[in-house]
């Protein structure tokens, strides 16, 4: 498989709950699952933030009251993708605890999520879209050593 450029911005906010993750998101790591989601060349930037700032640009954004998981920022996807990815790090470590899943491999999968998001993958126009969007997931994380991260 060949991997695609990507030139990698990651950042953490200033809060405890950001810089907590520091450790477990190394660059090595951040850049390999985004790169196994790549179908181009990419410039991405990866925040992590805590749940504050993540509800703030939720609301401002999407109109949602509420920190979610995952942000993704599309500013361009061709030829080269140009995105930025916000993770909320509360929301992650507790869904990651509900679901029975490590830390690390939830974060992989939202990360391989947003990425192919910032690709133009959506899974919110259509049942079929999902179902697409979720099997191809499966597939990178599979091919990366993780479980399917829709088994329940």
């Amino acid at each position: 498989m060949t991997l695609n450029q990507l030139q990698l911005s990651l950042q953490f906010g200033p809060s405890a709950e950001a810089a907590a993750h520091r450790e477990l998101l190394s660059r090595s790591r951040v850049t390999r699952w985004i790169r196994h989601a790549l179908a181009v060349d990419a410039e991405i930037t990866v925040r992590i933030v805590d749940a504050e700032e993540g509800r703030k640009l939720n609301r401002e954004y999407r109109k949602k009251d509420y920190a979610t998981n995952v942000l993704t920022f599309d500013y361009q996807q061709e030829p080269t993708v140009m995105a930025d990815l916000v993770l909320c790090a509360p929301v992650v470590e507790r869904e990651a605890q509900e679901q029975n899943k490590s830390l690390e491999e939830h974060y992989a999968h939202l990360l391989v999520h947003g990425t192919l998001h910032a690709q133009g993958w959506d899974h919110e126009t259509s049942e079929e879209d999902a179902e697409e969007m979720e099997a191809y997931e499966t597939d990178i994380m599979k091919e990366m050593g993780y479980e399917d991260p829709y088994a329940k």
